[in-house]
């Protein structure tokens, strides 16, 4: 994954645990593309200064995934929604073409439902 895009859903899932300067830092750098000197001159502080704010609110977003890992899960709870609507659609298809039950039709619907208020969530 592109650090630009990591960072970015790391301060979407940890943004609240840094400090305000830290958590605008990192969206005005990542987010809103806006250079450390650009940054530095609406702050009234050095471009270093700006450059050391960044780097540690990353090493802290990643310390925090490093022991929380709710990105990581996250993701795979995606993916494994998607896989689980997947496998309904096989279980559909499967159904139309030997036995035509409604009851599997009806849990399949249920199933593929529940997947999709899931990924919302």
């Amino acid at each position: 994954m592109a650090k630009n895009l990591e960072i970015s859903i790391l301060l979407d899932f940890y943004g609240e645990m840094l400090t305000e300067k830290q958590r605008n830092f990192l969206d005005l750098y990542y987010n809103e593309d806006l250079s450390l000197s650009e940054i530095a001159e609406n702050e009234g502080i050095t471009r270093q200064g700006v450059r050391d704010s960044i780097k540690r609110a990353e090493a802290q977003l990643f310390d925090m995934e490093g022991k929380l890992h709710l990105s990581q899960r996250f993701g795979e709870v995606r993916d494994g929604l998607k896989e689980i609507s997947e496998c309904a659609d096989k279980i559909f298809n499967y159904n139309l073409e030997h036995s035509l039950s409604r009851e599997i039709n009806d849990n399949v619907a249920r199933i593929k439902s529940l997947a999709e208020i899931l990924s919302e969530e």
